[in-house]
């Protein structure tokens, strides 16, 4: 009988319709030799494919001004002791804007303890941030993170803004003295890794995939540009932003729809 494996994801609002989460289901599956038990938690699950098991969002019981500030619902939100009904189980978050390019077993099979794991940020100096892209951790061991939100949440946005990740992070920290990161080559960022440093280069040089990370399996679209807009060569501004035309500019990068699929 094949282990199982618990994958989350996490869709509100409109940045992000059912393809993605259709695709990350579909990018998984089809990268692991795991059965995996695949949960989306939303309040649309409207085109959704039939396997994927769909939760309600997770609910901030604070004031309502604080309870849809930005990426909170996920960072805070997610680390509910019961979780739709996954307490006492390891669960592998993903965000949607990610391209799965090889065999998650190794990801799946890495954590031998009850410990939090995610990746160590790539931008930012030293190792007490964590990037929320993909971390995992036992339901039940973060509600810390969650209650002291839904407590203090004017103080926490007032201290981390929109950096809902460091919050996560600062807290784990807190806790348990330190973070532990997945092996740095198993993720990259799709901009700071795949396009060329030099702003004016990426008018001319269509990304790649970095060759310096041997068993490399994610890649990160966080912020801009995602997967649809990297294909077709988009990195939408602001009218007051065009100036930074100079360097926010993508060719289009039809590699990704090989994995993201």
């Amino acid at each position: 009988m094949k282990k199982s494996v618990n994958v989350i994801c996490i869709k509100w609002g409109n940045a992000y319709d059912a393809e993605y989460v259709n695709k990350l289901q579909n990018m998984v599956v089809r990268n692991s030799s795991y059965e995996i038990n695949f949960y989306c938690f939303t309040d649309d699950s409207e085109g959704f494919n039939e396997e994927i098991i769909v939760k309600p969002l997770p609910v901030l019981n604070t004031t309502k001004e604080y309870q849809e500030k930005y990426a909170y619902r996920k960072e805070a939100g997610l680390c509910d002791d019961e979780l739709g009904g996954l307490k006492g189980q390891r669960v592998f978050f993903f965000d949607l804007d990610v391209v799965i390019i090889s065999n998650l077993d190794e990801l799946f099979e890495y954590p031998v303890d009850d410990k939090f794991y995610i990746i160590d940020d790539w931008n930012s100096k030293g190792h007490n941030i964590g990037q929320a892209t993909c971390y995992s951790w036992v339901v039940g061991t973060l509600g810390f993170v969650k209650e002291y939100y839904e407590k203090n949440p004017e103080e926490v946005f007032d201290r981390f803004f929109t950096a809902s990740q460091e919050y996560l992070s600062s807290k784990v920290i807190e806790k348990y003295g330190s973070l532990n990161f997945w092996p740095d080559n198993w993720f990259c960022s799709f901009r700071f890794h795949c396009m060329p440093k030099f702003g004016p280069l990426r008018h001319f040089i269509t990304p790649t995939i970095p060759k310096d990370r041997p068993g490399l399996k994610v890649i990160a679209f966080h912020g801009m540009p995602n997967q649809r807009e990297a294909i077709e060569g988009i990195w939408k501004l602001k009218n007051q932003e065009n100036w930074k035309r100079l360097y926010k500019v993508c060719k289009p990068t039809k590699w990704i729809e090989k994995y993201w699929y």
